[in-house]
């Protein structure tokens, strides 16, 4: 059986050609949505996200799942009808069920937004934005799925499900497909996950469905996309930053600060789970910040010389060839080694990252999400 790593290289390729695609297309219509630092640093998150999935998914997604549908299920008997057609479909919408809160949560507990940030601070809107991936996401996304778990979902099911969940919302990434008729008011679409990348104040928070956007019909969170106000993405403040780690990073880190100057305990903790842009009120006073302004919003774009451009395209092809080898071989190798990879390619990851951007974080980009998306 292949590896959830392994699944991801076989699909590269479909990957890397439909960005091509839509690149080509771009430029035809004279609309293109991409730029080289942009999509090499969504790409690369992406790979950084699988790179460290390959130690994190066995343990925080499969090993808990695995536990949890042995000593928790309601329903042993049911494993028949969860592997007959109709349960693989009864599942698929489960699971996009779940996903759904896991997503509406992501956007509403600031702990969780660390996490999920990384995948909106892309200022473009393309395919390449769908790779765009955070590290941390599988250390509390599996307690969304343990109702799956509970009634007695088995293992490999859950996984195939998933898989599908995840690969299905990889064409949704694009401006290039318009609006199309009933499949919007029915499934997740390009329109509706418009919406959702987008900043503006009637936009932000909308639209988590993963295939069925039903759910945000149901639940209150659908917004319809109103093509006489353009989206504006990325966040409300901005990454400004190729840092694959800062990336990362950014959001736990003025977290932190925040919790680190409350002076009430309980501030201290509902700096964590608040929504993002919530900060206690003697924090707020000794440092405030500036309130997003949508009309104010500027692209990050350090100038990159053409031997740069080449440079960092040719090191990107190089480190994507290596990331593609150690999803297939990881399970083979001893952990040791598998470590080492690790290392090797998410140092040269930063280090594009630290070419393209060619100079150091400035002061001010610190604590840059406290506050708002």
């Amino acid at each position: 059986m292949l590896t959830p790593g392994q699944i991801i290289v076989l699909a590269t390729p479909v990957f890397l050609g439909l960005m091509a695609l839509e690149f080509a297309w771009g430029l035809l219509k004279k609309r293109n949505t991409y730029h080289l630092a942009d999509a090499i640093s969504s790409v690369g998150l992406g790979m950084f996200s699988q790179l460290t999935g390959a130690f994190l998914t066995p343990i925080f997604t499969v090993a808990i799942y695995v536990f949890a549908q042995s000593h928790l299920n309601l329903l042993p008997q049911s494993e028949a009808f969860w592997l007959s057609p109709l349960g693989w479909l009864v599942a698929l919408v489960f699971y996009d069920f779940c996903y759904y809160w896991l997503h509406r949560k992501g956007h509403e507990m600031a702990v969780l937004w660390a996490a999920h940030v990384v995948h909106h601070q892309s200022q473009d809107y393309n395919l390449s934005t769908a790779l765009r991936q955070p590290v941390t996401y599988p250390l509390l996304a599996w307690i969304f799925y343990v109702p799956m778990a509970v009634l007695g979902v088995p293992p490999l099911v859950f996984a195939v499900v998933g898989m599908i969940d995840l690969l299905y919302q990889f064409w949704i990434h694009t401006e290039h497909v318009p609006k199309l008729g009933w499949f919007d008011r029915v499934f997740a679409s390009p329109s509706n996950h418009r919406v959702h990348h987008a900043v503006n104040d009637r936009y932000v928070d909308k639209n988590y469905g993963g295939i069925l956007i039903l759910w945000d019909r149901l639940f209150g969170t659908f917004e319809d996309e109103d093509l006489n106000e353009p989206c504006v993405y990325g966040t409300r403040s901005p990454l400004n930053s190729w840092d694959p780690v800062w990336a990362n990073a950014e959001v736990y880190a003025a977290l932190a600060e925040d919790s680190w100057h409350a002076r009430s305990w309980a501030d201290k903790l509902k700096v964590w789970l608040m929504p993002p842009g919530w900060r206690p009120a003697d924090v707020a006073e000794r440092f405030p910040k500036p309130a997003f302004d949508i009309t104010r919003v500027q692209r990050y774009a350090p100038p990159m010389s053409r031997p740069v451009q080449w440079l960092s395209a040719m090191g990107f092809a190089a480190v994507l060839v290596g990331v593609l080898v150690f999803l297939w071989n990881a399970h083979l190798w001893s952990l040791p080694v598998q470590l080492a990879g690790l290392a090797t390619l998410s140092s040269a990851l930063w280090v594009i990252g630290a070419l393209m951007q060619r100079q150091r974080r400035q002061p001010e980009a610190s604590a840059s999400h406290l506050s708002a998306r």
